[in-house]
């Protein structure tokens, strides 16, 4: 990916719109009460998201503390820097999507300040520097 790179986050029960570019979902399970018509993805990247095992230890945990969170995001960057080929073939994905325009990655937790795709994102560009 380019440093010029245009990744959005976005709730995926909120509306597809135009300007959201290739729209991939990055939750291992499929968000409840959201057809695959009003998705609109391009993919469903599900090796890019945590673990089971991961999410629901966050979730375990009180996921609103700054402590729970500052952990989840380094334990997720933690598996997504081990990724298998499975891992290494949603980022191809990513990648080639990127090259074309615009990004947004889709969640469905309620937190927009606490997510995996905002922890996914922080991710990404960090390794494009």
């Amino acid at each position: 990916m380019t440093t010029s790179l245009t990744i959005a986050v976005k709730r995926i029960h909120d509306a597809a719109a135009a300007s959201d570019g290739a729209r991939f979902l990055v939750d291992r399970l499929w968000p409840r009460g959201v057809s695959r018509e009003k998705a609109a993805l391009a993919a469903w990247l599900k090796p890019l998201s945590p673990s089971d095992a991961l999410r629901k230890r966050y979730h375990g945990e009180t996921a609103d503390s700054d402590e729970a969170w500052d952990a989840f995001r380094l334990d997720y960057f933690e598996e997504l820097d081990a990724g298998g080929e499975e891992a290494k073939a949603a980022l191809f994905t990513l990648d080639a999507a990127a090259k074309v325009g615009p990004v947004t990655l889709l969640y469905a937790a309620k937190s927009a300040e606490r997510n995996n795709a905002l922890a996914l994102r922080e991710w990404l560009e960090r390794r494009t520097r």
